[in-house]
């Protein structure tokens, strides 16, 4: 299959495919992989598999966040993304638009996070200087409104919950997290661009999905 950019297929818009990978557009309320129960069974892989057999995962985002998931189709690139992840040779850009007006350009939160194993249901994280595992996350503002900030989020680790929980305790809860923060109609946080090398030629691939807010 050749690269094939922005189709639709079951409600699922594919940003980039190629022998080796494929990157899509998660919707928000859709989740990465299945859950427990047969009403968590629709997800992202399972969705994937109907286009693509050989989808294999790579990453995941929140159920409640959209934006750029990365997909390969061989083990061989599972195996070279998955490393290039656990390495952070992959770039990550994310949007969000919090609470409140931050004054900074920019800055960085360095606070380290583990599960609350108390709150299973919805799964919650915490921050935990003791018990936590490190979790680094950069941030720039990108504009101002008189209630909220719209923020370019660099995770540099990739902690469940990461950026919800690190934008929440300096004081600017993500609009629209149900967990976190006020629960709206959705929560307005995405993924918008992706940097990595292909898996089989090593070339530098950049790919990018606006925020739809």
């Amino acid at each position: 299959m050749g690269a094939g950019i922005g189709h639709l297929f079951w409600m699922l818009e594919i940003i980039y495919s190629d022998d080796a990978l494929v990157v899509v557009n998660k919707p928000t309320g859709l989740l990465s992989v299945p859950g427990r129960g047969p009403d968590k069974q629709d997800c992202l892989y399972h969705r994937m598999l109907e286009q693509f057999p050989d989808a294999l995962m790579v990453h995941r985002l929140d159920m409640d966040t959209s934006g750029l998931v990365l997909f390969a189709r061989t083990p061989e690139a599972q195996r070279n993304l998955s490393m290039q992840f656990e390495k952070r040779e992959i770039s990550k850009t994310y949007i969000a638009v919090v609470e409140g007006v931050i004054e900074k350009k920019v800055g960085m939160v360095d606070f380290p996070m583990r599960k609350d194993m108390a709150h299973s249901l919805p799964p919650r994280h915490v921050v935990d200087c003791v018990r936590g595992k490190k979790a680094l996350t950069e941030w720039k503002v990108l504009e101002r409104t008189e209630t909220t900030t719209r923020v370019a989020l660099f995770p540099q680790t990739g902690r469940s919950h990461q950026l919800r929980v690190h934008m929440e305790c300096i004081g600017f809860p993500i609009v629209g997290d149900p967990i976190y923060g006020t629960p709206a109609e959705r929560l307005m946080l995405h993924a918008q661009s992706l940097e990595f090398r292909h898996p089989e030629t090593g070339e530098p691939i950049r790919l990018e999905c606006p925020a739809p807010f």
